[in-house]
């Protein structure tokens, strides 16, 4: 049985004083070994009360929020909001239903069938550059490559156009350093500050935002200037109109197109890193894989319609959506004092649902740490237990995507195995950290060879 890294949980203070040590902003580290057992119940101590959710029923709940009890934390949003406005992602109410009205339409430009030719150049692509690095013997940072993969198939979707060479080696620089210091993953925040306490951005991440949304701006101008000549996503949500007859600005642009551009792009090369680690370190698994590439595809081009029969690919991402969400909290604030259950929640409380933790919760999952893709075979549904499974959430806010990232990352797996064979460095030392994706700590570093 293979066990892909994770932190050691340990008790709730010991876990505060390690990550307090360390200094990163993992969130990953700090929970404690009790969380993974719990169905609700405090997440340590903080001076705004933290709860953790892991009862599905609960966690529906919160989801859901039909009374709008449950908005997107203040933490979330305060962080967010120099790099994506008060976009769809993180308003609530009114505003988030006029934007998603609005929206919606473009939306259905996502569906895989017509997106299907953007990843088939994106793949290849990708993979005349790894051929040329397996010439040269070359090494590379596997998240770098994924993040830049990502952002050509996305822009390719959104705007008509690939992501230039420097401008994707930019914006996942820049998104890096976002992650890393954004005041969200600031443990002593998140600790000692009341709720709605509103926290400035340090420099270097408000720089960050400024260089990703310059580079989104650039791609926005672009089809302002073209007028309707695009038929894509872009020209749909600049086309876009309220029931006042209302467009978006053009900042306000930039932060919808922004969410879909970040969303498309960064969840699904967290996850890719993490899928392509996996496979690199388990050969037996790439076997597996080439075989049902051979008997599905035989040796021809992979199709939209093979996609759908590469069983064993599917279930390999969905095996590692499950270990390493890319979105790894889903934190909720209480605007009143509520129940959840039987448990009273404070107003202010910061209410976590935490993908990382329901994945692997010891009461809803057998050997929860293990990496089984075949616990997703029809004849094993019965050891699933309904709810504990949220990749891409749930209710009104689940992810427009799904579909595409998952036909997106057969694709992928797919066409990169069947040629390359990828050998990491160090696997060892790779190890996970939470800020607002699911990472390793330290860029993946790796070479490819062609595959036998």
């Amino acid at each position: 049985m293979y066990i892909p890294p994770r932190p050691i949980s340990r008790p709730a203070l010991i876990a505060l004083i390690r990550v307090a040590l360390r200094g990163d902003g993992n969130l990953l580290a700090l929970l404690p070994a009790a969380a993974y057992r719990m169905e609700i119940g405090p997440l340590g101590w903080s001076r705004r009360s933290t709860l953790i959710v892991n009862r599905p029923d609960l966690v529906r709940q919160v989801l859901l929020d039909p009374d709008g009890i449950f908005p997107k934390s203040d933490l979330m949003v305060n962080a967010l909001e120099p790099l994506i406005g008060d976009s769809i992602f993180v308003s609530s109410g009114e505003t988030w239903r006029r934007q998603r009205a609005m929206i919606d339409p473009s939306l259905t430009l996502m569906r895989v069938n017509r997106a299907f030719p953007a990843m088939e150049a994106g793949a290849a692509l990708c993979e005349a550059t790894l051929a040329e690095r397996a010439g040269r013997g070359e090494r590379f940072s596997l998240d770098l490559t994924m993040s830049h993969l990502t952002a050509d198939i996305i822009c390719r979707t959104v705007f008509s156009t690939g992501l230039e060479h420097s401008a994707a080696h930019d914006v996942f620089d820049a998104f890096t350093v976002f992650e890393r210091s954004v005041a969200q993953v600031e443990i002593r925040r998140l600790i000692m500050d009341k709720a709605w306490t509103r926290i400035p951005q340090k420099p270097d991440v408000l720089e960050a935002c400024r260089l990703i949304r310059g580079h989104l701006g650039v791609l926005l101008d672009g089809h302002l200037a073209a007028g309707a000549s695009f038929d894509d996503i872009a020209s749909k949500v600049v086309e876009a109109r309220d029931g006042t007859g209302r467009a978006f600005t053009r900042e306000e642009l930039i932060d919808q197109l922004g969410v879909l551009f970040l969303a498309g792009h960064e969840t699904s090369a967290s996850a890719l890193t993490w899928v392509f680690f996996i496979l690199a370190t388990q050969p037996a698994l790439v076997t597996r894989l080439r075989a049902e590439i051979a008997e599905v595809v035989g040796d021809g081009p992979i199709e939209f319609e093979h996609t759908k029969r590469l069983t064993f690919i599917r279930n390999v991402f969905r095996e590692t959506l499950r270990l390493y969400p890319p979105i790894t909290f889903l934190p909720r604030i209480a605007n009143e004092a509520t129940m959840l259950g039987e448990t009273r929640v404070r107003r202010g409380a910061l209410i976590m649902v935490a993908p990382w933790v329901l994945h692997r919760h010891r009461g809803y999952w057998k050997d929860p740490d293990v990496f089984d893709p075949d616990r997703f075979l029809p004849e094993r549904e019965a050891e699933m237990t309904p709810g504990a499974y949220l990749p891409f959430g749930t209710g009104p806010r689940i992810c427009a995507g799904a579909a595409f990232a998952t036909i997106e990352a057969v694709l992928l797996i797919a066409r990169l195995f069947r040629a390359f064979d990828f050998h990491v460095e160090a696997p060892e030392r790779v190890e996970p950290a939470a800020r607002l994706t699911t990472r390793p700590v330290e860029q993946v570093m790796c070479r490819v060879t062609p595959a036998p």
